[in-house]
């Protein structure tokens, strides 16, 4: 009975949720696919062939068990599918949104090899989800008992959320400390709207303080509250800040006024939205309205900026990239959705120094050290091509002598990855080891530092790396703080 309703890749097309049209979705911040009705979610759900070998499940850094929750949802079983779907991964809705399928579940689909269009695994994952907490199925964790044992987890993105998740279920208690005045790190504050909206974000927060999670916001390690009082007040402590200090150029006017790092730019445009006053968005230091915008990179935060400053108002909007779209880094699928709501590429192409005209921020500027040229007017374009691969097997950009030419722009962002923050020297902390890349070093299979009883997960040991990588490395570290604080590896089970 179960086969007959799957199997259907051959007689059923792939088809994604409806997607809002670009010149609707351009005008707000709110997600651009619309949502699957009952029906046909259950319909493309039948899509799945039931594979053998479920590569979609391998590739998946979670190991979510994606074919048994297709045939769930294809055989109408929502609450099964949900339970099947959150047994692996704290935040199924979340990475139904916001994971690069193309290059995971998806992009591994055996159908798609075989030339019938990949299963729309994520988008079948959030309407899984979404229709659970519409029908009430998402409860805080209940744990079986209480235990006397507390961790401090230091940074409430997605690696310390879905720790504290699993920590809770097993009875400890659990305390997290984030710099910002709202939990959820990049999902709040890095990632718009348009493709995670934030009361999503906001529902998973408050579950996790209905399930008994302390929360300690606007809180600065090192500043608010020193690494070792956390210490001294936990059994264990859990690191996960991720990586927020942003790459810069080496090249004339880096620090021009206009050149912006592309954290502000988008955490400004978030607080926004949740409808706080921000002042460097009201003044126009953080706001694209009526200006010619270039960003400077190729990963899906360049994509995040693009696409806010179009709904922001810029009166244009061009990414610099020095390889081509072929090597481009970020989502193919959010290179696509930002081309039809009128961003230009400008591929194989760098900035090679930012020119301006004193204005009259002129005397501050001086102060600042800005070389004199005030606000940035244009941007000196450097032409590249694509030379002999580097050690990584990609193709090294080489500059073209004499191709330059010189864009105008009032605003520049800056989208050129993060690096990790000097975490000893900041927090003052001794004997904490850390890799020549300035991450922190940690086993990765039990996440322990070099501090006994002190671990670490996510962008701060990995580098800046995915959200769903981050859930995993929580996951994990959970288990392996609940295993050193009993003794006992079975406790996480319970």
């Amino acid at each position: 009975m179960a086969t007959q309703k799957m199997l259907k890749f051959v007689s059923t097309p792939r088809e994604m949720p409806e997607k809002r049209p670009a010149t609707e979705r351009s005008e707000d911040f709110h997600e651009i696919y619309r949502e699957y009705a009952d029906l046909k979610a259950a319909e493309q759900a039948s899509r799945c062939s039931q594979c053998g070998v479920p590569y979609c499940q391998s590739h998946c850094p979670l190991h979510n068990n994606i074919p048994d929750w297709l045939r769930l949802t294809a055989e109408g079983r929502l609450e099964e599918a949900y339970r099947v779907s959150q047994s692996t991964n704290t935040f199924p809705e979340i990475c139904g949104r916001i994971c690069p399928q193309d290059r995971l579940c998806e992009g591994n689909c055996v159908i798609e090899q075989s030339g019938h269009g990949t299963v729309t695994i994520g988008a079948i994952e959030k309407y899984i989800t979404d229709s659970a907490w519409e029908n009430g199925w998402v409860k805080p964790a209940t744990p079986l008992r209480e235990r006397a044992e507390s961790i401090g987890i230091i940074g409430a993105g997605p690696g310390g959320l879905a720790a504290a998740d699993m920590l809770r279920r097993d009875g400890f208690q659990v305390t997290i400390y984030d710099r910002y005045d709202r939990a959820g790190g990049l999902l709040t504050y890095g990632i718009p709207g348009f493709k995670l909206e934030k009361d999503v974000v906001m529902r998973r927060n408050q579950l996790l303080a209905d399930s008994g999670v302390e929360f300690v916001l606007n809180c600065n390690v090192g500043e608010d509250i020193s690494f070792d009082a956390i210490r001294g007040k936990h059994d264990a402590v859990l690191i996960a800040t991720g990586v927020y200090k942003t790459r810069d150029l080496d090249i004339d006017n880096a620090d021009a006024g206009g050149v912006v790092r592309a954290i502000d730019y988008l955490t400004a445009s978030n607080k926004v939205d949740f409808g706080d006053e921000v002042p460097d968005y009201e003044d126009g230091e953080l706001n694209a309205r009526g200006k010619r915008v270039i960003v400077i990179g190729g990963g899906d935060t360049a994509m995040d900026c693009v696409r806010t400053a179009i709904r922001q108002g810029a009166q244009s909007v061009k990414c610099l990239y020095r390889r081509d779209r072929a090597n481009m880094p970020g989502s193919q699928r959010e290179v696509q959705n930002a081309e039809e709501e009128g961003v230009e590429f400008v591929w194989m192409s760098a900035p090679g120094g930012f020119e301006g005209h004193v204005t009259g921020i002129a005397a501050e500027a001086q102060e600042r050290d800005v070389d004199g040229i005030g606000q940035v007017a244009s941007v000196r374009i450097q032409k590249m091509r694509l030379g002999a691969p580097d050690v990584s097997g990609r193709q090294s950009p080489e500059l073209i002598e004499g191709a330059d030419y010189v864009e105008p722009a009032e605003l520049v962002i800056k989208a050129l990855g993060f690096e990790p923050e000097d975490l000893p020297k900041l927090w003052g902390v001794e004997g904490l080891e850390v890799t020549r890349w300035g991450t922190i070093k940690a086993d990765f299979q039990t996440h322990q530092t070099s501090i006994p009883g002190v671990f670490a997960v996510g962008d701060i040991v990995r580098g800046a790396s995915l959200v769903v990588w981050a859930i995993r490395d929580g996951r994990e570290a959970a288990e392996s703080i609940a295993n050193f604080l009993t003794g006992d590896a079975r406790v996480a089970a319970e």
